[in-house]
Parts: C-alpha cells; structure tokens; sequence
C-alpha cells in the first residue's frame, strides 16, 4: 500500500470535492433551476473516489488505489443514454461549451510557414579577367557595391597585351600582303575580350596602349570582393562575385506531415519583419525532394520579383499557404474539440435525450492537421453536432459522474476491492560503487533527463523531443571503459534500458508519445541513481497514480514540489514524494 499522500495531495483532493459539489449544479435535470433537497442517502447510493472514478463501490470506504475517503456519486439528472452527461442551459453557459454542426461548411484554412529571403543562384556570376596582368586601379572598394553592366570596374596592366598590340601594328603595315596574319593577330585581341571599336583606335592612333579597363559583365551587387589594388591575376582568375537581387528566392520550411498540402505553381503571400505592413507575392517553383533528418523538414523555393530592392538575402520571413477545400469532400473539426489520451481521440456529441440535452464521448481517428483543423477519417458523420469549446469542462464532469470519459474508456472497474501495483521505484536494486571519473561521465544524462522533464511539465514537444535527443546523445558518449568490474556489467543492462526507451525519440509526433516513453526513461534513471549515486546532489522520487492508465509512474525531480510532466497543465500538482535519494 502506498505511503500516505503529503498535506499538498489533500489539498489537491479537496479541491476536486468543491468541485464536484459546483458539478452538482451542472448536472440539474431540470432546466428550470428547480432546488432539489436530499436529507439522506438512499440505498442505491454508489461511492466513487474523486481522484479515480473508475472506482464504483455500494459502500463507503476507502480508495483501494490512493487511499483516500470515497464520496458519494451525485445522480447527473434523467437520461435513456447510459453514457450520456445531462447539462442545464446555465451550466452550459457557465461552462462557456459551444456546439458546432460538422460537414455544413468549408473551413478555410491556410498552412502557416517561416522560412528565409536568398539569392536566386541563377542570377549569381563571377567577375573575371580576360587578360593576365597587374591590377593598376580598382573603383570596387567595398562589398555589397553597386555596378553596371559595361561599367568601368578598375584597370589592368598586361605586358601580353603590350606584346599583343606590337603584333597588331606590326601586322597591319603588311595586311594588304599578309592579310590572314592582321586577321589573326586582331582575333588574340579579341580573345582577351577588347571590342572591336577598341581594336580600331590602337590602330588608327598607331600608339601602345599600355592599361586597359576591366568592364563589368553583369549588373548587381558585389557579395564578395577577392583581389586588391596592386594583385597580379592570371587569364580567367575571379575577381569579384556578382549577385543580381532583381528577383530573389524564398526558401521556406516545411513539415514532412504537411508536404502533401504544397505544390509546385501555388502562389502565396509572405511578409518580412522590417516591412511588417508590406504584402510579398510569390509562386512555388521548387520542392526539395530530400527530407532533412534532423528537422524532419523539406525546403520549398519560392520565386519573386525584386525590382524596388526591399528584399534581401537573409531576411526571415513569414508566409500564408492558402490551402483549397472542397466542400463536404471530407469533414474537418477544430483543435479545440479534440481531447487526446495518448492512444485515443476523443470528441464529445451534442445529443437530445429524456433529461433534455446531453453530451455523449465518441472515438474518431483523425487524419492530417491543415491549421487549426484536423481531418476526420472515422468515427463522426456530416451532421452531427459536436463541442468546439469547453470540451474539458464535460469530460472533468464525466469523471466525477463515473461516466465514460478520457480517463475512463468504457472498460471501466466495477467494484475495485484491490488493486496490485507495485510503484515503479520499487525494483530492487544493489548500489554499487565507481570512481569519480565515473560519476562525472553520469552528469550529463541528469541535465538532459530535467530538461525532458521540465519540457513535459510546461507541455511544450517540440522542447520535450530535442531534450530526448541530446539525452540520447549524451548517453551515446559515456565511456564504457570507465566502469570496471561489477560496474560495468550493471552498467552495460542498465543504459540498455535507457538507450532502449529513447530508440525512436527522433520519430516521435506528438508529446503522448514521449510522456509514455518517458516512464521507461524514470524508471532507468531512477535505477541508475540508486546503483551508483553519480549526482551527489538530493533527488526526490515523485508519484503520480493516474499516469500510465492509472497504473502508476515515477519520476525524478530537483525540488520537492510536484510538478507533473504526465499530464503538465492538466493536473499539474497531481502525485506525491515517494522517496529521498542523497
């Protein structure tokens, strides 16, 4: 039998009894606020506890599962549905509980994406020289420079070209007896890229041009400068990196759940953080085909004109994907109707019974997420009306009632008399002792398991699942050298139990994957800190006996107070402290 939970549990417990005694007025059978007195309990009273009501027993007693006192069930008001949990108007209005009638209309949705401003890579050039030489002057004295193409970027001295140009006038006083070696000796100066209006004036003036100018071949802005005032370059050598910014391209990311909502030709509008009022247009031309193994993200290329220079590379940006739903097509619900179990979806139907209007649990299985709605791939009907707000508030009242709820499937416990469970900080292990080099090595995976923990508590996945994976990183660096003897052995079993739990952390989708993972994590972390005792700091082994499907789970914590990472916001303050680990 567990310890007696500490005065915080009791006052946790003592809330949830005001609390039932407020669902009283909830569960009004009549709608007319007509006050019902009872002065004694009839023989038909069941007894439930408040926090496990799955407990039904016809006596009074204790809760075979926590311990505490059972109270009576409250009748929730008259009802040819078994299942069903009758509400007055006012209780729903109090409740603040909105209905909505599913498949009746096209939601419009939009996928929602962030992602940054770059360089279209086919409007990028290199700036050359065509002719080998020493580099006289230079008028691109800074990156990020403007220039023309044509435009005069520096000059060139080529002692070639000087022997080049002596070819040229030599040839062209025999040209009328040699023609085809005028003709070559102008086409090796055209070689180096000298127009022929260049190639006229050496001949007509007769004189050795002794520096030519280096011309720019395209227009835009200099992205890297690689030669200096006074630098020798060879024949084909870069000069500059030339990025034209006319058009630019918008790389964005995109959740491998949501890359078949996208497709090459969408347009969308994005807009970046310095022109927050300013609407970009744009059009989808490209999808990587190869998904990132890290974010689980693919990049999507976007194309837009860039005339007026706003955009710049390396801007971040945010975009709307307007996404096109076809009415009745397939039926969508909101987030906010959707109560998750883990393994179970739940929705809660608006039905009309003997006692006036109720609420009836129904299973679905939801298909892709598309903004705040998701798909319905079974369990509910075009037609039916369903809770979009305050669906909390009538499960929390199925609970007290003892009715089918998300905690209670309909496999509910009839008459609980024992239950055995033995608390998961309860194995039985030896301690064993390892050097400090040892120790040292076991530090890291503490720092990652409390960020996990502390992740789950906030109920915050994303943060949850990139402390799983540096946990499992962590762990993947111990030094199994430094374990000698014994403790290697226990070592080697038990970081295979750690390493086994956090196997698929990278494919984890949602945070009820990870808080089930999570059991397995505390327990060997939990074995691993009372075998060597690495952390040298006080560790509080903590209890919750509603997680794991009312089984019972353990956890470890820094502070004494509860904080619940099964069920974080949910019931925050649910467990107790098990143990004292110094």
């Amino acid at each position: 039998m567990k310890k007696l939970l500490n005065n915080k549990y009791i006052l946790i417990a003592g809330s949830l009894i005001i609390g039932l005694v407020l669902v009283g007025v909830f569960f009004s059978s009549s709608n007319n606020g007509e006050v019902h007195e009872h002065t004694m309990e009839t023989a038909d009273t069941e007894y439930t506890c408040s926090m496990h009501p799955q407990i039904r027993q016809k006596e009074p007693g204790s809760c075979p599962i926590c311990g505490m006192a059972l109270i009576p069930v409250e009748d929730s008001g008259s009802s040819n549905l078994v299942d069903a949990i009758v509400m007055s108007e006012s209780a729903i209005k109090l409740a603040n509980i909105v209905t909505r009638k599913v498949g009746q209309q096209t939601n419009e949705t939009s996928l929602k994406l962030v992602g940054k401003v770059a360089s279209d890579e086919r409007r990028i050039f290199s700036q050359t020289s065509h002719i080998p030489g020493r580099i006289e002057t230079l008028k691109i004295n800074f990156t990020g420079d403007y220039v023309k193409s044509g435009e005069t970027i520096g000059t060139l001295y080529s002692p070639d070209l000087v022997t080049a140009q002596k070819e040229l006038l030599e040839a062209n006083t025999i040209k009328s007896s040699q023609p085809a070696l005028f003709e070559a000796s102008k086409q090796k100066l055209k070689n180096w890229k000298l127009s022929d209006r260049q190639i006229d004036r050496i001949i007509a003036s007769g004189e050795i041009q002794n520096t030519f100018p280096i011309l720019a071949d395209k227009s835009g802005y200099v992205f890297e400068r690689k030669v200096n005032l006074g630098d020798h370059v060879t024949r084909g050598q870069e000069l500059f990196i030339i990025s034209d910014l006319s058009s630019v391209w918008l790389l964005l990311e995109v959740y491998e759940q949501d890359l078949s909502k996208v497709s090459v030709g969408q347009p969308l509008n994005f807009k970046v953080a310095s022109l927050p009022s300013k609407v970009f247009e744009g059009k989808i031309t490209y999808i990587n085909p190869i998904i990132n193994s890290q974010s689980r993200t693919a990049t999507v290329r976007v194309e837009t004109k860039n005339s007026d220079g706003m955009l710049k590379p390396g801007m971040l940006a945010t975009a709307q994907l307007q996404l096109e739903t076809s009415k009745n097509s397939t039926i969508q619900i909101p987030k906010s109707a959707v109560l998750w179990t883990g393994e179970r979806s739940i929705v809660y139907e608006k039905v009309m019974n003997d006692g006036g209007m109720a609420f009836m649990l129904r299973e679905v299985t939801l298909g892709q997420q598309t903004g705040d709605y998701y798909e319905v791939v079974d369990g509910l009907e075009a037609g039916q009306e369903i809770a979009v707000n305050g669906t909390f508030s009538i499960d929390a009242a199925a609970q007290l009632a003892g009715k089918t709820s998300m905690m209670s499937p309909k496999s509910v416990i009839k008459e609980a008399t024992n239950v055995n469970k033995i608390p998961t900080s309860d194995r039985l292990v030896e301690p064993v002792k390892i050097d400090p080099k040892a120790k040292n090595s076991l530090k890291p995976l503490y720092a990652d398991y409390l960020l996990l923990k502390n992740a789950l508590v906030e109920d915050q996945f994303d943060k949850s699942q990139d402390a799983a994976k540096q946990l499992k990183s962590s762990l993947s660096k111990v030094d199994m050298a430094v374990f000698k003897g014994e403790a290697h052995t226990v070592w080697t079993q038990l970081s295979q139990e750690l390493k086994s739990s956090l196997e698929h952390a990278e494919h984890w989708s949602e945070i009820e994957q990870t808080r089930k993972a999570f059991i397995q994590i505390s327990m060997a972390m939990i074995d691993i800190t009372k075998t060597f005792s690495p952390l040298g700091e006080k560790l509080y082994v903590q209890y919750c006996p509603m997680a794991n499907n009312d089984q019972g789970a353990n956890w470890l914590s820094m502070e004494e107070e509860i904080l619940n990472p099964y069920f974080g916001d949910a019931m925050l303050n649910c467990g107790n402290v098990e143990e004292e680990l110094k």
